[in-house]
């Protein structure tokens, strides 16, 4: 989500849309067909639309699909609408190892062997996210061309060992959006710019832009996100599909290009709440290159499916901001109606009040974020021994090439990132305590005070159009901080559309509570279905 967005936010136009475009056909036929659109209806006629980890599972079991066969009707896909066609642009890198590799899970699946859920499954991953194999990791950023990690990321060996098919890397907001204040949401560099799965020319939001629209158009079985604040849940909210922020440690971030020690998380990108339970458990556990995994000791499983329950709600208390978000009467109306129908499930929804003392903690965030994301990415170039050697070449290059790294938007967040000193100032040490401690006590206050099981809310409000010279304008509405700044874990599930454009709600409570809100996101989505 754009950064300056921590400190204020800017308004959201209005304009009524005329297009709809709405993947909603499952009719079996020739994966190339092409898209054809008759009014304001997209029929799309590819035959893995809206499928499901178990489907395809149950499919491979079966005999009627392969790994090598699934793992090619995705690749023929993302050439048909990704790269030609519609051109969204979800897809920065394919991996030219993706068929051999679903060859061996085939091998493995007929000699009995099937390491788990996941297994011949294409999933596509944030291109901030280390491989070592024949793929590149850029966050975007030209300047990051040429970087071969030696070394997966923790999760991506994780990835690996569950037979997942690691299809290829998705786009993003350049350097996850900490580049420019005037940045346009889903552009790099490198990749360009991701557009909406919906409407074309609006925005995908970012920094997770990639992925969200890889999922939403069905160019991916699953897809892995980053969050530092808001680049999951806000791409999943405005791409129609479900996205989980876990509690900062329940996944490791070691071989992700950072942003903040203290806040950053990867996690799962899905179109529905139990393909994200499969995704969430497989990659949990301790690691010893991220300290805060320890923390994740006991209280993380290994499997989430367990807590998908219809009836979640029942006997539940749920918080929702007194305060109506933005000013907009048909979020409101959206809003008053899932409220309705969460009390009708059985939950007691309870009326607080909040965010204004989490919006007050903006700038000190800010802070914490230009701080840590030199140190984290100093840190991480050495490591990797990448093209760049430090932040300081990364703004040199940037100016020399400033035609193509720059023809829209600087890089005034890098340099004030560079400007700033080391760990043990007392400026960060402040904000630090001021945004991450202060903004746990406001949430565990406000859950104890009325004794909530979790908060809810609208996730964001719909998408704005893409604008390269002015840059994002989100509006009033989001609900991505919070969680964001406390490292608490975040789910947001599709929840109708405004202006034929998606809009997510969202379910967040205090640290390693996913198996509660996967278990309300769950209850909540199979009795609304607003997924189109």
């Amino acid at each position: 989500m754009k950064r300056r967005n921590f400190i204020a936010q800017s308004a959201l136009a209005t304009t009524a849309i005329s297009t709809f475009l709405q993947a909603c056909s499952n009719k079996k036929t020739n994966s190339d067909a092409p898209i054809t659109s008759h009014s304001n209806t997209t029929h799309d006629s590819f035959e893995l639309n809206e499928t499901t980890i178990e489907a395809l599972q149950q499919q491979m079991e079966k005999g009627q699909y392969t790994a090598v066969q699934i793992t090619q009707l995705y690749l023929n896909r993302i050439n048909t609408i990704d790269k030609n066609g519609p051109k969204l642009g979800a897809v920065i890198e394919i991996n030219p190892d993706a068929l051999s590799v679903a060859a061996a899970m085939d091998t493995e699946r007929k000699l009995g062997k099937i390491r788990g859920p996941l297994h011949g499954i294409p999933v596509l991953i944030k291109d901030n996210i280390n491989s070592a194999d024949a793929m590149q990791t850029t966050a975007g950023s030209l300047a990051m061309l040429g970087n071969k990690p030696k070394k997966d990321a923790f999760i991506i060996e994780q990835l690996r060992a569950a037979g997942a098919v690691l299809l290829g890397k998705t786009n993003l907001s350049e350097w996850a959006n900490f580049r420019s204040s005037q940045s346009c949401s889903g552009w790099s560099s490198r990749g360009g710019q991701t557009k909406s799965a919906y409407i074309l020319d609006h925005n995908p939001c970012g920094s997770s832009s990639g992925s969200g629209v890889a999922v939403s158009a069905n160019l991916c079985a699953v897809a892995i996100g980053t969050e530092t604040d808001g680049s999951i849940i806000c791409p999943a909210s405005v791409g129609g599909i479900v996205g989980l922020k876990p509690t900062v440690g329940l996944w490791s971030r070691s071989g992700i290009i950072p942003i903040s020690n203290t806040q950053d998380t990867a996690g799962p990108m899905a179109r529905t709440v139990a393909d994200v339970a499969t995704m969430l458990g497989l990659f949990t556990g301790e690691d010893s290159e991220d300290a805060a995994t320890v923390n994740s000791n006991r209280k993380a499983f290994t499997d989430y499916r367990k807590f998908l329950d219809k009836d979640a709600f029942k006997g539940k208390r749920i918080g929702i901001e007194k305060k109506l978000p933005g000013n907009n009467h048909l979020l409101h109306t959206l809003q008053n109606d899932v409220v309705q129908q969460l009390t009708q499930l059985g939950a007691t929804v309870v009326q607080i009040e909040y965010l204004d003392g989490i919006n007050a903690l903006g700038e000190a965030e800010y802070l914490v974020l230009q701080y840590e994301f030199k140190d984290g990415v100093n840190k991480y170039l050495k490591q990797n021994q990448s093209p760049v050697a430090s932040l300081t070449d990364v703004i040199a290059f940037n100016k020399k090439n400033e035609d193509k790294a720059m023809p829209y938007f600087k890089q005034e967040t890098l340099e004030r990132c560079e400007a700033k000193g080391a760990l043990d100032s007392k400026e960060y040490i402040n904000a630090l305590k001021k945004s991450h401690e202060g903004s746990k006590k406001i949430i565990d206050d406000v859950l104890n005070l009325h004794n909530l099981d979790a908060i809810a809310g609208l996730s964001m409000g719909p998408s704005c159009s893409i604008d390269m010279i002015y840059g994002d304008r989100w509006g009033d509405v989001s609900l991505t901080q919070p969680a964001a700044i406390s490292g608490y874990p975040h789910i947001t599930v599709p929840c109708g559309f405004v202006y034929d454009l998606p809009v997510g709600w969202s379910f967040f409570g205090t640290a390693y509570s996913e198996p509660l809100l996967i278990g309300l996101a769950y209850a909540y989505e199979q009795a609304s279905k607003k997924r189109k």
